[in-house]
């Protein structure tokens, strides 16, 4: 059935002069992101906290399921393209949100140690896995989609459209800080089942914001071609409900694949291969010699983005474990538990977001602006500084052994103005430097990298493993130095990257053609 509107499109001015279909995907897309980053800085002290995983086995999850997660949404969004249109596309992945994050509220009996063996509660911890695939399978099919919607209120030459993504992307903002500092606290202060709780709560609020308000969307979200999805599938039914099967059959192997760990690794690094080899062929038997230079260029900013976000998804994985293990984390007269700190990016981005546009603007019009090769080296830079700030904080401990909290706010502001040099100009340079006939595909190879980086994230945070014991590590000084040694590493691998990168920043930019 298609939703329609009696509103004129263009004339609809219900939310502060725009659409009111922007209100109804931004409170989606808020309470989304809200149920995302409410679980995201939990995932890690859960594992290793409640159920006394080893930080490896725990990293292994996190990695694994963040990887999925960011891959994910490159075959969700081709479905909703072809077949299942937009708007059936959010309602299922929604609901498979929704059932995820409250199955993660199913704690169990907390793990003891008897003798050397760790006694768990499997049945649990089958629950969770569970869920954790329901979670994969359900951003991929909401998370490409509600952004597609936002596009599609307004014609190509609104005015109002660029303002309209903002508000849009303010609101993936507002759901990370607040979940982060209420989830955060929950979690670690009453029980974990509250913190993942209140996030399936918050998930379901946005469906059910969703769902009241279709008639707003005018339309634009439903399939293009409706009688498609009326056909047979080899499978003898309809190809919907074919879809609907396949993503809880995605369901399932991302339940299994998370509990063997390194099965995520595999198919990544597979992927990977093929990507790239597929690339090469394409570059050098059917490009042009300025399409040739331009996707070189391209293929070489999506590897460097790879090492930025290994080095900022640090945050859900070592830098939280940092903060839990050897940090005094009373920053301005408050006591956040660790799971919290990461609404700081949020935060700076809220603050930073008009500064870098104002600046990036000023720069422009008296012909200063930076390239993009050489704001990828700005992003990458500020990610190694970040860990550099630890690295300092680290050398000087409190009274207690333990390092100021306001070192950890620094790394967080570092990367935060790292991303802001970084991501806007990623996804528009995809768009501008692919051969227009490959576009979907490069786009599908930008997230795939960024899926492959959290991979990397996770087998970085390995180098600083310890093992734990039921009452938490035996000996800070320990622990601060092991924690020391690969910020130390980290910090040389940003900023070695990040002057390659500027060295060939000039090279990248003539092999861009004039696109900046």
């Amino acid at each position: 059935m298609t939703i329609t509107s009696t509103v004129d499109p263009v004339t609809d001015t219900g939310f502060f002069g725009h659409p009111a279909g922007l209100f109804v995907c931004f409170t989606t897309e808020l309470w989304e992101r809200f149920s995302f980053y409410g679980m995201k800085y939990l995932l890690l002290l859960y594992l290793t906290k409640y159920h006394l995983f080893s930080d490896v086995n725990g990293l292994e999850v996190l990695g694994g399921y963040a990887a999925l997660v960011y891959a994910m949404p490159v075959i969700g969004g081709l479905l909703a393209d072809r077949y299942l249109g937009m708007r059936k596309s959010v309602i299922f992945g929604g609901l498979l949100l929704v059932l995820g994050h409250l199955g993660m509220a199913v704690e169990g009996e907390q793990a003891r140690l008897v003798g050397d063996t760790v006694i768990r509660d499997d049945r649990a911890l089958q629950v969770f896995y569970f869920s954790l695939g329901l979670i994969v399978v359900g951003v991929g099919f909401l998370k490409p989609n509600i952004s597609t919607i936002v596009g599609r209120l307004y014609a190509v030459d609104d005015p109002r459209r660029d303002a309209g993504f903002t508000i849009f992307y303010m609101g993936i903002n507002l759901g990370a800080f607040s979940a982060t500092l209420l989830c955060g606290y929950l979690g670690v202060t009453y029980g974990w089942g509250y913190g993942f709780g209140a996030a399936g709560i918050g998930m379901l609020f946005g469906l059910v914001t969703f769902l009241r308000g279709q008639k707003y969307l005018h339309g634009h979200a439903e399939p293009a071609e409706p009688a498609k999805l009326l056909e047979k599938s080899p499978l003898g039914i309809n190809k919907e409900w074919t879809i609907y099967l396949s993503g809880f059959a995605a369901v399932v192997a991302a339940w299994q694949m998370l509990q063997f760990h390194g099965a995520v690794g595999v198919l990544l690094n597979t992927l990977a291969v093929i990507v790239l080899l597929s690339l090469a062929w394409f570059i050098t038997f059917r490009c042009n010699a300025i399409e040739r230079s331009r996707m070189i260029a391209l293929v070489a900013l999506t590897m460097a983005s790879v090492v930025f976000w290994s080095l900022f998804e640090q945050s859900a994985a070592s830098m939280t474990l940092f903060a839990d293990r050897v940090m005094d984390r009373n920053v301005f007269g408050i006591e956040f538990t660790a799971a919290q700190f990461g609404f700081f990016n949020a935060f700076f981005i809220f603050l930073l977001a008009p500064v870098f546009a104002w600046l990036w603007t000023t720069l422009g019009r008296h012909g200063l602006e930076p390239s993009t090769p050489v704001k990828f080296a700005l992003g990458i830079g500020q990610a190694g500084l970040g860990f550099g700030a630890l690295v300092v904080g680290a050398a000087s401990p409190n009274e207690a052994g333990l390092v100021v909290g306001y070192w950890m706010v620094l790394a967080y502001l570092l990367h935060t103005g790292g991303e802001l040099c970084l991501s806007p100009v990623g996804l528009s340079a995809v768009t501008k430097l692919a051969v227009p006939s490959i576009v979907g595909v490069m786009m599908g190879a930008w997230f795939l990298a960024t899926a492959y980086s959290q991979h990397v994230a996770a087998q970085l945070s390995k180098l600083a493993a310890l093992e734990i014991t039921e009452g938490g590590i035996a000996d800070v000084s320990s622990a601060l130095a092991a924690y020391t040694d690969l910020f130390t590493t980290l910090f040389y691998v940003g900023m070695g990257i990040a002057v390659v990168q500027l060295i060939l920043s000039p090279l990248l930019t003539r092999m861009m053609h004039g696109i900046r």
